[in-house]
């Protein structure tokens, strides 16, 4: 009875889950650029290493290594791969590090000082990332696990007491060694958590995409690493800024990814496209008023003759005024994906009146006008966007069937009107596109659109348009503790 319960209630969580209306997939094909990048950022991060100095006594002989710098970093094998509950994993073997340091030696009334190269070699370092959902949707580094050693240390040493450094530098070395093993973990700990953070933090999460309309990018749960790929889910959902609560509930279907012959994959719903429009809806955005000048030539002398009737029947003051287009949608439009195409159904209401100077304005007629819009999607630098065209268009009467008939000769005119004067304008807009969450400096290039049943696809490579480094100076925190931890690293496993 109990296991039936329990099988209740996770399907009724199940239920209540929210779908995601953008899906994300990484693959295991990007991890080499990604590696490229990743390891140009952390030769210079280990290069910031900073070694306490030595001391220490043989018998009369005291020395002292100090301001030990690293001055080169060789990276010889190196590795980027997923790992299930691991998430990212980095793993270098045989690298080599190139340092620099002063030495000083003091035996009874000798002293000896200079700087002098050495070289830490067999180096090994493996870091896993995990990522993460933080409070505010955002994708983060949650924790860094590290395991770095140095299997050897070779010094060159030379001078008046070359023999006596001889001696010691096994005493040398090796403390070098130790303390080298201890400070490389805490420069990828701080690396992951703090910098690549900051870099995380340009990810947009809730904004606006323009004075009327916000978009929502929040992650619906903790990333998901197979052994080829990286899959996140996201609300991807628009919101009218004036009702910032508002949210459209999401009954379209779960876009599904399945591909991995790209880098990256994008998949959008049908609500993703869905809450936009009755965003722009409920902003009050999807109406339009032509009059006098705006209106075609062509289309004024045909509406004026079609309505010559009701016209000469007016006063001579309105005869001549003005004509008047208004054009409203009267319900937020739907997005329809199938494998053949993406549709957009309009319903609107277009007004014929004329505006006499001064006077109240004149309806000549009202009408109600159907379209079918095909949307074809592409992927620019971080953006959606979409181009619009006009396939279907009826209008018919709101009094009756009788009026419908006197309007097909105004079907045509008002699409040459639609597609000359509404079209343009609903594509400035939508190709101006909606930012995709990616971080900042890193862009979408050779895109392929596939359509599915309710959900469309793209897939793309990546490209770093800036340095990962530009980046993260750029967006680097002014306090580098993460807020509410202690600014150790969590202590490394070290070999000596």
């Amino acid at each position: 009875m109990a296991l039936f319960g329990a099988l209740f209630l996770t399907l009724l969580a199940g239920a209540h889950a929210e779908l995601p209306g953008c899906k994300i997939r990484i693959t295991s094909k990007a991890l080499e650029l990604v590696k490229q990048e990743g390891l140009r950022f952390l030769e210079q991060e280990l290069e910031t290493i900073t070694i306490p100095d030595l001391r220490g006594r043989e018998g009369q002989f005291y020395y002292n290594i100090s301001e030990v710098k690293v001055s080169e970093l060789q990276l010889t094998s190196s590795e980027v791969y997923f790992q299930p509950e691991q998430e990212l994993l980095l793993q270098i073997t045989n690298a080599s590090l190139d340092l620099r340091f002063r030495r000083q030696l003091l035996y009874w009334f000798f002293y000896d000082g200079g700087y002098i190269n050495a070289s830490a070699e067999g180096v090994s370092i493996r870091t896993a990332l995990q990522l993460s959902r933080d409070s505010s949707g955002r994708i983060k580094v949650a924790n860094v696990s590290c395991q770095a050693s140095v299997s050897r240390m070779h010094a060159a040493f030379g001078g008046t007491l070359k023999k006596v450094y001889e001696f010691l530098s096994t005493f040398i070395t090796s403390g070098m060694r130790f303390l080298l093993n201890q400070q490389i973990c805490p420069v990828l700990h701080h690396a992951g958590m703090v910098l690549l953070n900051s870099l995380l933090a340009t990810v947009p999460v809730r904004s606006s995409v323009d004075e009327l309309v916000g978009i929502d990018y929040s992650l619906l749960k903790d990333p998901a690493a197979s052994a080829s790929n990286l899959d996140m889910d996201f609300r991807g959902a628009f919101f009218p800024l004036a009702e910032a609560n508002w949210s459209l509930p999401n009954r379209a279907v779960e876009p599904q990814l399945q591909e991995e012959e790209r880098m990256v994959y994008v998949a959008f719903s049908e609500f993703f496209f869905d809450s936009a429009m009755e965003s722009y809806f409920r902003a009050g955005a999807l109406k339009l008023s032509l009059v006098g000048d705006k209106v075609p030539q062509e289309l004024d002398v045909l509406l004026r003759a079609t309505y010559f009737g009701n016209i000469v029947l007016l006063s001579p003051a309105v005869i001549d005024s003005p004509l008047k287009l208004e054009l409203r949608v009267v319900a937020p439009p739907r997005c329809t994906i199938k494998p053949s195409g993406t549709t957009i159904s309009v319903t609107a209401s277009l007004t014929i009146a004329l505006v006499p100077p001064n006077l109240p304005e004149v309806q000549l007629s009202s009408m109600t006008m159907d379209a079918r819009l095909s949307a074809k999607m592409a992927l620019r630098g971080k953006a959606l966007r979409t181009q619009l065209g006009l396939r279907r268009f009826r209008i018919y009467s709101n009094q009756s069937a009788l009026e419908s008939l006197a309007l097909i000769p105004l079907q045509a005119p008002l699409k040459t009107m639609l597609q000359i004067a509404v079209m343009p304008m609903l594509n400035e807009r939508t190709w101006r596109g909606v930012q995709i969450p990616l971080p900042e400096g890193i862009d979408f290039v050779r895109e392929v659109v596939t359509n599915h049943a309710g959900f469309v696809t793209i897939g793309a490579d990546l490209h770093f348009a800036k340095g990962l480094r530009e980046v993260i100076e750029k967006n680097r925190p002014t306090d580098t503790r993460e807020p509410g931890a202690s600014s150790a690293a969590p202590a490394p496993t070290a070999a000596v």
